[in-house]
């Protein structure tokens, strides 16, 4: 008998302290392949899709890995917005991408009203464009994209690493690959050539060569757009 991919566990709510179902991806999903900016396509769904969880009860939104972890003030003060606000939303079961999309606009919200962690609001933007991707939505990727860059390095002015599961290295490579990818290239070459050029990078060995392979990349994207803009200058 097949395991299905999902599974609903009851959760409680720290901001109205009411009980709801969550839905829950499985750990061991089937990896198919990753971008460059480490979105990871799965065989079986998206966990990207289920990672926040929402309460129909009174809208409160976040992450699932710290979806308890709000302190006191910042409790009390999604309580003092919410309060006398009637809520009607329900994001149980089984979610479309819209449906997705919508709950990491409602973390992204409530995470800005309580001054969340720049890491913690970098990673909400990106996995954000990551489902703008999926959807070839591609104006709003990069909008997404560009806010997921700024508040990384916000993060890193701010935060010691590691955050999350990344290093210095990873966050720098991935901070120039977001640039990259918003077409910021000189920025990009910075951060991409402080990874390659370091050798400690090299302890992280899959961080550094992927490092080394995006500034060779945007060197020679450089050089394309100099000689178009010579072209079309004549």
């Amino acid at each position: 008998m097949a395991v299905e991919p999902t599974y609903t566990s009851e959760k409680v709510c720290p901001i109205c302290e009411n009980k709801f179902p969550a839905t829950i991806t499985r750990s061991r999903l089937t990896m198919t392949s990753q971008d460059s900016d480490f979105c990871t396509y799965y065989k079986e769904l998206n966990p990207s899709y289920y990672a926040i969880w929402v309460c129909p009860h009174c809208g409160y939104a976040a992450m699932d890995t710290y979806f308890h972890e709000q302190n006191a003030v910042a409790v009390e003060k999604i309580r003092a917005f919410l309060q006398g606000r009637k809520v009607n939303i329900n994001f149980g079961g089984i979610r479309t991408r819209d449906q997705a999309i919508a709950t990491y606009k409602l973390a992204i919200f409530y995470a800005d009203m309580v001054n969340s962690l720049k890491s913690r609001m970098g990673a909400l933007y990106l996995r954000l464009a990551w489902l703008y991707r999926e959807g070839q939505q591609a104006a709003e990727e990069q909008a997404a994209l560009d806010k997921a860059r700024e508040h990384y390095e916000q993060a890193m002015l701010r935060e010691r690493t590691p955050i999350g599961n990344m290093s210095q290295f990873t966050l720098e490579y991935l901070i120039g690959e977001l640039l990259r990818r918003t077409g910021k290239l000189d920025q990009a070459l910075s951060y991409m050539g402080k990874v390659a050029g370091d050798p400690l990078a090299k302890n992280e060995y899959k961080i550094w060569k992927m490092a080394k392979e995006s500034w060779q990349q945007i060197r020679e994207a450089k050089k394309q757009l100099q000689e178009a803009e010579k072209v079309a200058a004549e």
